[in-house]
């Protein structure tokens, strides 16, 4: 099997408003000094993980599924909710597609090649979630045919993916959650709801940067995962043996 060369660092510089708030406020610059080690650090667990057997789960998305702004990389909502499965008994590889300051653009473009290829060289994975869209809703210019953009991406992932809506003000943000609501109901995929399952609050839940979540702040985007996947049962005991059940038991 080939080796996976994919990498989680962007290969556009940082927004303006980051380079310029890392400037003046030095929450940003801490934050941001976690970007190129927890790239590199996934890119290591990836290879790790596409080199082992085992049920597959890929992870897309921006710097949340980093994990920015957590004490490790590990601990961003990834990472805790992986831990989280493993302990439920779900046993599995991840592999982390994300890349800071990623857009659905970047996902069309960069993630979901990277996701088919999985898929053509490891078989269908057992788990995809996705959470995506916090840096289109940040710019106007970005917003422009937002929901166009998510849906097609949307209809690229495979049956079953978890996608998190967004807890934003904005139009597109509430359209996107109409949209993944109704594809729920439909049954394409699943629904991550951190507008009503997520923080109701972020007091004490935020990095230094005031802007990524911290330990705690992942900690319940995690959370609203696990609801998801107890409702859809995709990484349920009946999911992981077929024969549960058969007799009774």
């Amino acid at each position: 099997m080939a080796a996976f060369t994919y990498s989680n660092v962007s290969d556009r510089p940082p927004g303006r408003f980051v380079s310029v708030a890392g400037v003046f406020l030095p929450g940003v610059r801490a934050v941001q000094r976690e970007v190129g080690p927890y790239a590199a650090a996934w890119e290591r667990d990836n290879a790790a993980a596409v080199r082992s057997t085992g049920p597959l789960w890929v992870a897309i998305g921006d710097s949340m599924t980093q994990g920015i702004g957590a004490s490790a990389h590990d601990r961003g909502y990834v990472g805790q909710l992986s831990d989280h499965l493993t302990g439920q008994g779900w046993s599995h590889r991840l592999v982390n597609l994300s890349v800071t300051g990623a857009r659905v653009e970047d996902v069309l473009d960069r993630q979901l090649p990277a996701l088919e290829a999985l898929i053509a060289s490891q078989g269908p994975p057992a788990l995809v979630t996705a959470v995506i869209g916090s840096n289109d809703i940040f710019l106007r210019r970005y917003r422009e045919r937002l929901v166009e953009r998510f849906t097609e991406m949307i209809d690229r992932f495979p049956p079953g993916a978890v996608v998190s809506n967004l807890p934003n003000p904005h139009q597109e943000a509430r359209q996107i959650d109409q949209l993944l609501q109704r594809r729920e109901r439909e049954g394409g995929l699943v629904l991550a709801d951190m507008m009503r399952d997520g923080p109701s609050s972020w007091r004490g839940k935020l990095a230094a940067d005031k802007f990524h979540p911290n330990d705690r702040g992942y900690a319940d985007m995690s959370a609203a995962f696990e609801r998801a996947l107890d409702r859809s049962g995709l990484t349920s005991r009946e999911s992981r043996d077929p024969q549960v059940g058969t007799d009774g038991r």
